[in-house]
């Protein structure tokens, strides 16, 4: 199988789908840039949806020093792992924003958040707090730029990490008739649905489970061959 990853792949996961016979293409299609930050009243909860959040709220000597030992909420499991790395405590970890919003509704409805995102967020969180009336305030950290090509190969997969790189794909780019898409996450499956039917996703949004899938995928279609 030919694949095109549309980020850098971590070591591990790019050395076991090449170890597994896969011909792999990797280029990103968003690029992350930071936004400038005034000064910030953090509210005694965090929220955090992204590794991008954590790592530029860690950077930002003023932010680090201001969150320190706060309680933690965030999504996705590479998310918790970074907090944790950086000393954060953190209360608990949902795979989607909705699902986050929803806990948090249930069980801190008297408490107040700041929310660490970029500026292409999911909706959930923020609407669900203001329906229930609930203290968000909403820091965005980054942006998100396409940085999309036209591909001329065919792929036989492409591996989507986030809905932004499925629409900056398409804005270069119509579905391949012959290519399968691969999800890391219910989200990422959700925008790559708008376009083609023909995609997995992973069981639970890590690489590991998008590896079995691709493997499971491999073994119906081609291993048979």
């Amino acid at each position: 199988m030919r694949l095109l990853a549309t980020k850098l792949l971590s070591p591990n996961f790019k050395t076991r789908l090449i170890q597994y016979g896969m011909s792999l293409v990797e280029y990103p299609l968003i690029q992350i840039d930071p936004l400038p930050q005034d000064y910030l009243s953090i509210q005694s909860n965090l929220i955090f949806t992204s590794q991008n959040a954590v790592k530029l709220a860690f950077k930002s000597s003023e932010i680090r020093e201001q969150i320190q030992s706060q309680n933690c909420f965030c999504v996705g499991e590479k998310t918790k792992l970074l907090l944790e790395e950086n000393g954060q405590k953190v209360i608990k970890m949902h795979q989607n924003a909705s699902d986050l919003a929803h806990f948090l509704v249930k069980n801190y409805k008297n408490e107040s958040f700041s929310f660490f995102c970029g500026k292409r967020r999911r909706p959930e969180i923020e609407l669900f707090f203001k329906q229930n009336q609930i203290a968000i305030e909403t820091h965005e950290l980054y942006d998100t730029s396409f940085t999309a090509k036209t591909f001329k190969n065919q792929f036989d997969g492409i591996l989507f990490f986030s809905p932004s790189a499925v629409l900056s794909f398409f804005t270069k780019n119509t579905w391949p008739e012959r290519s399968h898409g691969f999800c890391i996450g219910s989200s990422t499956a959700e925008a790559l649905r708008t376009y083609t039917s023909n995609y997995s996703q992973a069981v639970h949004p890590n690489e590991n489970q998008l590896f079995l899938a691709i493997h499971q995928y491999y073994t119906q279609h081609y291993a048979k061959k």
